[in-house]
């Protein structure tokens, strides 16, 4: 039987191929269910569009902040796994409400719920900005923990780019919830306010490459 080695002490052991195969699939099933969840929240909301089962809709909804939380990855997933007291109230705010979802049944509130979850990033991104330091900040030192004053400055201000967003976002999005059809609703915090953050995202790419970069390179340089 082929053998895998790994040295433990200045021993080497054999490791059992069957065992490195079973590792392989188990990370296979994870890195699968990491995925399903990172599409599951847009896919739910346009799967109302279809249902007529809030109550349905309200537990995958409580099951699928849970679920994020312990199986997702990269920063997001790795900042809610270090929740603080804030973020501790947001995650019970949205439990609440798809409690809430289940127990009664309401639609409207069905349809509310992207608005309480922008509520949520807003709080958690906006405490940020008086506490400091930025979430985007938070994020960016994962990957470089030398960010200098410049890259400070830029992540503040995007930072609050996106609570002008989650703001923004909140309030229309209660307006689809109580004026729009169920469809068009669905469309809209299923589909199409992903485009935007899209573009939010490539927007910020852009400008940090164009412009914020350039110019520290100019500065380093002068």
């Amino acid at each position: 039987m082929p053998v895998g080695h790994s040295r433990t002490g200045g021993r080497t052991t054999a490791k059992p191929a069957h065992d490195r195969t079973r590792s392989r699939l188990a990370d296979t099933a994870l890195s699968a269910a990491r995925c399903a969840l990172a599409v599951a929240y847009p896919a739910m909301i346009l799967c109302a569009w279809l249902w007529d089962k809030p109550r349905l809709i309200g537990a995958l909804l409580l099951a699928l902040l849970w679920m994020q939380r312990w199986l997702g990855r990269g920063v997001v997933a790795m900042s809610l796994r270090r929740l603080t007291a804030l973020d501790w109230c947001v995650a019970a705010l949205l439990s609440g409400v798809s409690v809430a979802i289940v127990l009664t049944g309401s639609e409207r509130l069905m349809r509310l719920y992207p608005s309480f979850v922008n509520l949520g990033l807003l709080v958690a991104f906006g405490a940020t900005l008086v506490r400091g330091p930025s979430m985007i900040e938070k994020f960016a030192r994962l990957g470089n923990p030398q960010l200098d004053a410049r890259g400070v400055r830029h992540t503040l201000r995007v930072t609050q780019i996106w609570c002008a967003f989650f703001a923004c976002n909140a309030a229309f999005s209660a307006y689809t919830a109580l004026q729009w059809s169920r469809a068009a609703w669905s469309l809209y915090n299923g589909g199409i306010v992903y485009g935007v953050i899209g573009a939010l995202l490539l927007g910020e790419l852009a400008w940090r490459h164009l412009a914020v970069l350039p110019r520290a390179v100019r500065s380093e340089s002068a």
